[in-house]
C-alpha cells in the first residue's frame, strides 16, 4: 500500500524547487516553452490520440456514462485546439511582474503592488484530458509549478500529452518538475495532496460534486470550485424569439455533458402560450427530454412533470427543467434560489430589464441574448481555464494565467524611518 503522505511530499517539495526558479524565468522563456509543447502536442497527436482511444475503449467496456465519455474522448480536432490554446496563452501579456499599482505617499515612500505567482498548484480532474495542456500552460504562463492528478479513466492520454508537454519545458531550459503528472490512481493520494500544507498553494478540483466535495472536506489549503453548473435561460416578455430559439437549442444541444450547457428554462408568462410549444418541439425533435412545472406542462402535455430535485439538477444530458414564471424578478428568485451560481442567461430586447437581471443574478458569468456555452475561458480571451469558480475569493469565473497570481507590496524608500 502506497504511503500517500510521503510520496506527495517528495513530487510537492521537487515541484517547489522547480517554481522557485520558474517564477524568475523571463516571461519570453516560458512563452517559448509554451509555443515548443504546442509543436510537439501537433507533432505526437498520433501517440496521443492511440493512448486516448485505449483509454475511451476501456471507459466503455467499463460502462461510463455518454456524457463522460465524450468529455474523454480526444478527436483530431481537440488535440489541435490542445496546441491551438497554447499557442494563444503564450500570446498574452506576461502576468507575472505585473504592476497592479504604483504610487507615492507624502513622506516620499513609493508604494507598488505587483503580481506575482502563487508557488505550486495542484489540479484534481477527472475525464477531460485536454485540462492537462490548459492547465499546465496556464501554469506556466502564470510562472506557478503545477502537480496534476487525472482520473483513471484518462491515465494513458494524460501521460501522453505530459510526455509533450514536458518537451517544450526541455527545449526552453525549465525544469522538469514545473509539470509533475502523477501517474498513480490510489484514492489516498487526493487527500494528501488537499493537506499538504507550506508545500502547494492552492488545489482545483475540476470534476463531479462528490470529487469536489471530498477534496473541500478533506482541504487544509485553500480550494477553489465549483460544485454544479446548474445553468438558466430566462426568456424575458420582450425577447426576440427567433434569437431565444436559436440560444436555447445551441446552450441544451451542442454539448449537453458540460458545466455550461443550459439545464433549467424559465419562460416569461407573457410569452409562454406562444412559445413555449415552439421551443419545446424543437427540443424534442433533437431529443431533449422536457420535465415541466405545472403550468408547462399544461400548454405542452409532452413534458414531464417536474419534481422539486429538478430545478437543482445538473443533468449533463439532453433533460431539461421547464418553468413558466410571471416576471423578472420571480425569474432572478428562482435563478439565486436553486442555481449554482455558474452561469444564466436573458434573452431580451429591453435594456432595464437586462440590466437589473445582470446586477441582481448572483452568479460568475451572467449572458444577456447569448448562449451560456460561452462561459469558458477560450471564449473570454484567456486561451484557456484551469477551470470555472463559483467561488467569489479569490477568483471567479472562467481562471485564466492571471488568476493564478496573487500579489505583493515593494515598498522603496530612502532611509525612511517611521516617527
Amino acid at each position: 500500500m502506497i504511503d500517500a503522505q510521503s510520496y506527495v511530499r517528495q513530487i510537492a517539495e521537487e515541484a517547489r524547487q522547480a517554481a522557485s526558479k520558474l517564477a524568475i524565468a523571463p516571461g519570453a522563456r516560458r512563452d517559448a516553452a509554451l509555443l515548443s509543447a504546442a509543436e510537439a502536442i501537433r507533432s505526437d497527436a498520433d501517440a496521443i490520440a492511440a493512448a486516448n482511444q485505449a483509454d475511451v475503449l476501456a471507459a466503455k467496456d467499463a460502462g461510463l456514462s455518454a456524457a463522460m465519455i465524450d468529455r474523454l474522448t480526444l478527436t483530431d480536432k481537440r488535440i489541435e485546439a490542445m496546441a491551438t490554446a497554447l499557442e494563444s496563452i503564450a500570446r498574452q501579456p506576461d502576468p507575472v511582474g505585473k504592476s497592479i499599482a504604483a504610487y507615492y505617499r507624502p513622506n516620499g515612500l513609493r508604494v507598488e503592488k505587483r503580481r506575482v505567482p502563487l508557488g505550486v498548484v495542484a489540479i484534481i480532474y477527472e475525464s477531460r484530458p485536454n485540462v492537462t495542456a490548459d492547465a499546465a500552460g496556464l501554469c506556466i504562463k502564470s510562472g506557478n509549478a503545477v502537480i496534476l492528478r487525472g482520473g483513471k479513466e484518462a491515465l494513458q492520454s494524460n501521460l501522453a500529452i505530459a510526455r509533450s508537454l514536458s518537451k517544450g519545458l526541455s527545449q526552453a531550459d525549465l525544469p522538469d518538475n514545473v509539470i509533475t503528472m502523477i501517474d498513480r490512481t490510489e484514492h489516498e493520494i487526493v487527500p494528501a495532496l488537499a493537506q499538504a500544507e507550506g508545500l502547494i498553494d492552492l488545489i482545483i478540483p475540476r470534476g463531479g460534486e462528490s470529487l469536489i466535495r471530498a477534496v473541500v472536506q478533506a482541504a487544509t489549503i485553500p480550494v477553489i470550485k465549483h460544485y454544479a453548473g446548474n445553468c438558466h435561460i430566462y426568456v424575458h416578455a420582450d425577447a426576440d424569439l427567433t434569437k431565444a430559439e436559436r440560444i436555447i437549442l445551441n446552450a441544451k444541444c451542442q454539448r449537453p455533458g458540460v458545466c455550461n450547457a443550459v439545464e433549467t428554462l424559465l419562460i416569461d408568462a407573457a410569452i409562454a402560450e406562444e412559445f413555449l410549444p415552439v421551443i419545446a418541439r424543437k427540443l424534442i425533435d433533437a431529443g431533449v427530454e422536457l420535465r415541466g412545472c405545472e403550468k408547462s406542462c399544461k400548454i405542452v402535455p409532452e413534458m414531464k412533470p417536474a419534481s422539486q430535485q429538478d430545478w437543482f439538477a445538473e443533468y449533463l444530458a439532453l433533460i431539461l427543467a421547464v418553468k413558466v414564471v410571471n416576471s423578472l424578478d420571480e425569474a432572478i428568485e428562482h435563478i439565486n434560489t436553486y442555481g449554482s451560481h455558474h452561469t444564466d442567461a436573458i434573452i431580451t430586447e429591453n435594456i432595464s430589464a437586462a440590466d437589473r437581471f445582470v446586477s441582481l443574478v448572483d452568479s460568475s458569468s451572467v449572458m444577456v441574448n447569448a448562449s451560456t456555452r460561452f462561459s469558458d475561458g477560450g471564449e473570454y480571451g484567456l486561451g484557456a481555464e484551469v477551470g470555472i469558480s463559483t467561488d467569489k475569493l479569490h477568483a471567479r469565473g472562467p481562471m485564466g494565467a492571471e488568476d493564478l497570481t496573487t500579489y505583493k507590496w515593494i515598498v522603496t524608500g530612502n532611509g525612511h524611518i517611521r516617527e
